[in-house]
């Protein structure tokens, strides 16, 4: 049953889901008549919201790309790939490959989404490579499910805000007051969700395994690596022995890891800014030299482009959404019919839908804290549930929503067309994971 309908949502992307860009500039065209006939704003009012709205994302974006590119740069590391080659030496048959890869994607889309769309990428290569017989798209889409996980993990936008008193919409709203990590991302029933999807979604995908006259293997082209061989030594100018020191690394290394010491010795907290450091540091340090760091920046920063090119739509969007009040009116029918019970899964819901027009953590924080966190105030839910909420529904609908998974689709070679359909699957039953998680434990 699985199988079949993984089969039947393939062949409808396949035929209908347009490019990931096109997808962006669709929605903006939706939510403009939708701010034009469900909230009744002129025409010429709703253009206004969304150029006012197009660089409303440009701190945010620059900590995203930058928490993209350092991931990147790390997942690129001869440590890294060398663990990664060693844990795909576990899988020997297909359907043991599929649920390596969804595992491993899980876990490190909870260390770092980044991090983990770029390793996922390189690890469904090494891994399709190594079994013989596995469908690639479907291991891609496996690696696609990092995305699940992300916001309830070391690097989720919304707990690491809220963790720190920075004048965000959670201070400006509570006075100032912050929610410590251990209370968001290692709360007990946060941390139960996150185990259910890891034991159920490699599953999942295991089910959805086409027959074998179905499987598509990985590409020739996707095969081979090819590196330049290195200069020696004595054959470098002056500029490519700095350029190939390990010295130059250690030490800007080493001043990042002594001011990250001093921070959170301190007592500073886990936040985007200092996540990017540390994923910055090691990243210096696992790469040895300043070439191979500028090298793999290099390959990081192309599969970035489509992302460049998508935020200032998605911030045009989220403009109409937010300044139309059209995200106001989805977040407020969610609330109005809530009760202390269902708080938490109608918040879920209703971040879900937000999502797909505003697929930006801090952005969708943004639109529905000051409706929701006012709102669980009054119904005395706890706070802390309530913006893991709005964390588990954005992250849930990456499954469907096609700009995050670019930078993988780089690596692993594929077009959205191919593995949203496995995706769509995943939603469903992620959905109703967390969603009965919602109900029972927050």
């Amino acid at each position: 049953m699985i199988q079949a309908l993984a089969g039947l949502f393939t062949r409808i992307m396949q035929r209908w889901l347009p490019d990931a860009f096109l997808f962006a500039i669709i929605l903006t065209f939706v939510v403009l008549l939708g701010g034009i006939f469900v909230e009744h704003k002129p025409i010429n009012q709703m253009v206004e919201f969304w150029g006012d709205g197009v660089w409303n994302l440009l701190t945010f974006s620059m900590q995203a790309l930058l928490t993209l590119v350092t991931g990147h740069v790390l997942a690129q590391t001869t440590f890294v790939n060398r663990g990664l080659r060693s844990i795909g030496g576990l899988a020997n048959t297909p359907g043991q490959a599929i649920v390596l890869m969804t595992i491993i994607a899980l876990i490190c889309g909870w260390i770092n989404w980044g991090f983990g769309l770029i390793a996922s990428g390189l690890f469904a290569r090494e891994i399709a490579q190594r079994v013989k017989g596995v469908h690639y798209p479907l291991l891609v889409a496996a690696g696609y499910s990092c995305m699940l996980l992300w916001h309830a993990g070391l690097s989720g936008t919304i707990p690491l805000k809220i963790a720190v008193a920075d004048g965000d919409t959670l201070a400006e709203l509570m006075g100032g007051q912050t929610i410590s990590v251990s209370e968001t991302i290692f709360h007990t029933p946060v941390l139960i969700t996150c185990g259910l999807l890891l034991m159920t979604v490699p599953i999942v995908f295991r089910l959805m395994m086409p027959t074998a006259n179905n499987v598509s293997e990985i590409p020739a082209a996707l095969k081979t690596v090819i590196k330049e061989k290195p200069l020696k030594f004595n054959e470098m100018t002056p500029a490519e022995k700095l350029e190939n020191s390990m010295l130059l690394s250690l030490l800007l290394g080493g001043l990042g890891l002594y001011y990250l010491i001093g921070y959170f010795i301190a007592g500073g907290k886990l936040g985007l800014n200092s996540l990017n450091l540390i994923f910055l540091v090691l990243g210096l340090l696992l790469q040895k030299t300043p070439a191979n760091y500028l090298n793999a920046l290099n390959d990081a920063i192309r599969g970035t482009s489509g992302i460049v090119l998508q935020f200032p739509l998605y911030a045009g969007i989220m403009g109409m959404m937010v300044e139309s009040g059209l995200a106001v009116s989805i977040s407020e029918w969610f609330v109005r019919i809530s009760t202390a019970d269902t708080f938490a899964l109608f918040t879920f819901l209703s971040a879900g839908i937000v999502n797909f027009f505003v697929p930006s953590g801090g952005g969708q924080w943004a639109v529905q804290a000051p409706i929701v966190m006012p709102a669980a105030q009054s119904l005395g839910v706890p706070l802390n549930h309530a913006a893991m909420a709005i964390a588990f529904g954005d992250a849930w609908t990456n499954m469907v929503q096609p700009f995050w998974a670019l930078p993988l689709l780089g690596i692993a070679g594929l077009g959205i067309k191919d593995i949203m359909g496995y995706c769509t699957v995943v939603l469903l039953w992620s959905g109703l994971v967390i969603g009965l998680c919602m109900l029972f434990l927050f």
